[in-house]
């Protein structure tokens, strides 16, 4: 089963960009895994926040298929050591049909019918980083969960 990280709004900083395909290269080696890009909003300005996250609502639901299984990085969800975090991508890699999406929206969050196409939200921390980082954080952890989950010693306990 195929693993994606979906994500409104490029990655612009070169360091995060680097990063970024450094621990998506090295988790293909253990799972199928890619991160596709849903382009950000042209000219925002004369939107507000709603009317901005139903827009990407209907670019997001566009880019999901039947029988994914859909897990928003969200702040206000479940939140995990990173054995934890090894343990459900397990179970999750076993269990799930077709493919394991991840999402990351975009600066105002997600409009209530992506939440609605959601089974699960995963916070990675109760503090609050920009959505550049949290795709580098987010990457580094399911290329840690793979380590751990073979034994491999990128992990220490």
């Amino acid at each position: 089963m195929k693993t994606i990280l979906l994500a409104v709004g490029r990655t612009v900083e070169p360091y995060y960009i680097a990063a970024i395909k450094e621990y998506v290269e090295r988790t293909k080696h253990y799972i199928p895994f890619d991160v596709e890009i849903i382009p950000e909003l042209k000219n925002t300005k004369n939107l507000t926040a709603e009317q901005q996250k139903e827009k990407e609502a209907d670019l997001i639901l566009k880019a999901l298929g039947p029988g994914d299984t859909v897990v928003l990085l969200d702040e206000h969800g479940r939140e995990f050591r990173s054995v934890e975090f090894a343990t459900w991508m397990e179970r999750k890699l076993s269990a799930t049909g077709k493919r394991l999406v991840f999402i990351i929206g975009g600066p105002y969050g997600f409009s209530e019918r992506v939440y609605q196409a959601a089974s699960e939200k995963i916070s990675l921390s109760k503090m609050t980083f920009s959505h550049q980082m949290i795709r580098m954080v987010f990457v580094e952890q399911v290329y840690r969960a793979m380590t751990i989950l073979r034994g491999e010693p990128y992990h220490h306990e």
